[in-house]
């Protein structure tokens, strides 16, 4: 199928079938062939029709543009060439609907900049109590198993931790009902089924959106006026410079979306980070000296020693680059669009990926190797493009949690490091599956061995 409007240069119709590429298999196009394999078929894709190219895939054509300079151009988008929305809509928007994702241009950036206010130093600070005062439980009970496997552990801890610093609910029955709810939102964001059939994963997720959206909802009034240190608490009382602050549904929007957003991302971070310290363990002594050397009083790690762990942040940011958690960005061209020597129509759906920039040989040294010097300046770091390393995103749609995420991963690390060492099976190796999250086929199996104090 080829798609065109009216536009392009010198008023040309602009073509998507100008661009090389190929469609695959009637209806489904690539979809089966996306699915088993997304970076073998990029490779593939890439190798065979240069770093632009188009394909179709989830019943849809789409051009997928490969390398640093390509995501700045659309992250960027100093054109306002991409919408946000509507690239992720197909995917986000039965279920996480008016998500900061899903904004474009001037009402993105308003409704940024009231929540902003729900990240500054303040409330940052008040998070950090919060993940400081329940993780040694999480913790000692991880030590106590000794043996399982690592990723559900991490994701229940991940579950938790959202559900307590972002609604600023106590473990319980309610709790328990809201991860459940949110999680089966998740697993039908990124289901096949896209319709709310009977037993489908889209229909319990449409049910776990309805039931959110009215627990918020009751919750709101009395949030609006509390003093607590939860997200949800900021967002309800969070104003811009003018004095703006969010309607109740603008309010419940944004706190699903946060909810998922955060979950995720340190589930599948933290798991890359601590399968690589197991890995190599000479990176789990080097952090955990680190953290000693803190001198922290019952391991909590105070705000103002966050940027004392460097050795800690590198790591992350390897663990990062990886296995970034969200493996492509998607946006679709509101006009033509040129780049690459290539006119992108209007209505394109145009995707980058992190997952090929951060494995790229090209642009980063021996690139499947665990290295997180490789972000200290005698790494290399200031002579790297800016856009080679994008885990969050970039531009106007940079992550907003970024903070947040590097927070919760060094909390977790100050608490589990200084007692206990990380074991793999002897011998072992994963497989990480892309799509349609990141995340280890086997569930990470580790052991925990109690260090001697």
């Amino acid at each position: 199928m080829t798609a065109s409007v009216e536009g392009g240069t010198n008023g040309k119709r602009a073509k998507l079938s100008d661009i090389p590429g190929e469609t695959g298999w009637p209806i489904l196009g690539h979809t089966l062939r996306v699915i088993r394999d997304p970076v073998g078929f990029g490779r593939y894709m890439r190798e065979t029709y240069g770093d632009i190219y188009r394909s179709n895939s989830f019943f849809r054509d789409s051009v997928n543009m490969m390398g640093p300079e390509a995501n700045e151009f659309v992250l960027m988008d100093k054109g306002r060439n991409f919408s946000s929305e509507k690239g992720w809509n197909a995917f986000l928007g039965r279920l996480f609907p008016r998500g900061l994702m899903l904004m474009d241009f001037d009402e993105h950036k308003a409704h940024r900049h009231i929540m902003a206010a729900a990240f500054k130093t303040g409330p940052m600070k008040g998070y950090l109590e919060r993940l400081n005062d329940d993780m040694p439980a999480r913790i000692k009970a991880w030590g106590e198993k000794k043996n399982f496997a690592f990723y559900p552990a991490i994701k229940q801890l991940s579950l938790d931790m959202a559900t307590t610093v972002f609604l600023g609910l106590e473990p319980g029955k309610e709790s328990e009902k809201v991860n459940k709810a949110l999680t089966d939102m998740v697993a039908a964001s990124i289901g096949v089924v896209r319709v709310p059939l009977p037993g489908s994963l889209m229909a319990k997720g449409v049910r776990g959106r309805a039931f959110m959206v009215e627990f918020l909802r009751g919750l709101i009034p009395e949030r609006r006026v509390g003093n607590g240190t939860d997200i949800f608490t900021q967002l309800c009382q969070a104003k811009d410079d003018e004095g703006n602050t969010f309607t109740d549904q603008e309010i419940i929007d944004h706190m699903i979306f946060l909810w998922m957003a955060a979950h995720d991302t340190i589930t599948s971070s933290v798991t890359t980070l601590v399968y690589e310290l197991g890995r190599h363990r000479e990176w789990q002594e080097k952090l955990r000296e680190e953290i000693k050397s803190l001198g922290l009083n019952d391991d909590r790690l105070p705000y103002e020693k966050m940027n004392d762990l460097t050795l800690t942040e590198y790591a992350f940011k390897e663990a990062l680059r990886m296995n970034p958690p969200v493996p492509a960005v998607a946006r679709e061209t509101v006009r033509d669009v040129e780049f690459g020597g290539h006119t992108i129509p209007k209505g394109t759906m145009v995707g980058i990926s992190m997952v090929a920039t951060h494995r790229d040989a090209g642009v980063w040294d021996k690139p499947s190797t665990f290295d997180p010097m490789r972000f200290s300046v005698e790494g290399g770091m200031r002579e790297r493009h800016r856009f080679a390393w994008i885990p969050f995103g970039g531009g106007a749609h940079m992550c907003l949690g970024l903070h947040f995420a590097y927070m919760q991963a060094k909390v977790i690390m100050t608490h589990l490091l200084p007692h206990y060492d990380i074991r793999l099976p002897e011998g072992y190796k994963t497989t990480f599956q892309i799509m349609p999250l990141i995340k280890p086929v086997d569930g990470l199996p580790i052991t925990l061995e109690k260090i001697d104090a």
